[in-house]
């Protein structure tokens, strides 16, 4: 291992993760421990699928199949040490018949500590016999990496969205937040306007709803997105597509209650605190709004 790092131009990594170096990683020379580099990458591949649209394990388990690191091939340049705040990258390089390979890089400043090559084969869940790459995969894969969009918003009718939004906010309200399924479900679904994110597979990721609140002003609410898919994008594109469906259809403003750990998230599209905050559900929940 050489004690000068590498600089090099920036690399085409399509996906990025943060990876901050804590004391239990590091080893008697108070270097990073040559292991955890590996582990550190298998972050960075979790983080990929997730920024891809296809969330690991759930997107595979619709395929039928899995991932298996079948080789990998570490270049250690230079050492990362004790509280280092690294960045650890990947792209996508190539797919065989059962195979996909992957160039991963870790950094420190723009400046590059490792490189690594590695091979995944696809197998069959129950068998792990390999398994041909199915196209579907494939082509998500190189939009990706040419930067096309990873989910479609589709907007409609509880009659045609319903089966996939009601799954993901069974998922976050009634299991992951402890919501009384008697208060997330209300007959007000059959006249709101719903907006479903779907992945490249067909698999729904996040929901919203659209209703009228008082003339003039609309209500955003039951805005859910499965946890394996957060910190994506995937809320704001929702968010966007019921504000321009509030828009086609005359509303002046949209208001929302944004639960008191989304406020960020909804300030930064825009929307302003209006009152007090107030307990909804058992949770605490502050009113916005914002103009159209």
């Amino acid at each position: 291992m050489t004690n000068n790092p590498v600089a090099l131009p920036p690399h085409p990594c399509r996906h990025w993760e943060d990876w901050r170096v804590r004391w239990s990683e590091v080893d008697a020379q108070g270097i990073v421990f040559n292991a955890h580099y590996l582990s550190a990458l298998d972050t960075a591949s979790t983080g990929y699928w997730r920024a891809l649209g296809l969330p690991y394990p759930s997107a595979f388990e619709l395929m039928g199949a899995d991932l298996v690191l079948r080789a990998s091939q570490l270049d250690y340049l230079s050492p990362a040490r004790f509280d280092d705040l690294l960045r650890c990258g990947v792209r996508f390089v190539s797919a065989g018949r059962t195979s996909l390979s992957f160039a991963a890089e870790i950094r420190r400043a723009g400046q590059t500590l490792l490189k690594a090559d590695l091979r995944y084969v696809m197998v069959e869940r129950e068998a792990l016999v390999p398994t041909p790459v199915p196209d579907a995969l494939r082509k998500a894969l190189e939009a990706f990496e040419a930067g096309e969009s990873m989910v479609a918003v589709r907007v409609g009718t509880w009659e045609a969205l319903g089966a996939e939004a009601q799954p993901i906010r069974q998922a976050v309200f009634v299991r992951e937040q402890g919501i009384p399924a008697e208060l997330e479900w209300d007959e007000a679904d059959r006249h709101c306007t719903h907006a479903v994110a779907f992945n490249r597979l067909g698999q729904a990721l996040a929901t919203g709803r659209l209703i009228e609140h008082v003339p003039g002003t609309a209500k955003i609410g039951r805005m859910a997105v499965r946890a394996a898919a957060r910190g994506t994008g995937i809320g704001a594109q929702v968010l966007d597509a019921l504000m321009q469906a509030a828009r086609q259809q005359g509303y002046r403003q949209v208001l929302l209650h944004a639960q008191a750990s989304a406020i960020g998230f909804y300030r930064r599209a825009g929307f302003t605190a209006r009152g007090a905050p107030f307990e909804e559900a058992g949770i605490e929940h502050q009113e916005m709004t914002k103009g159209l």
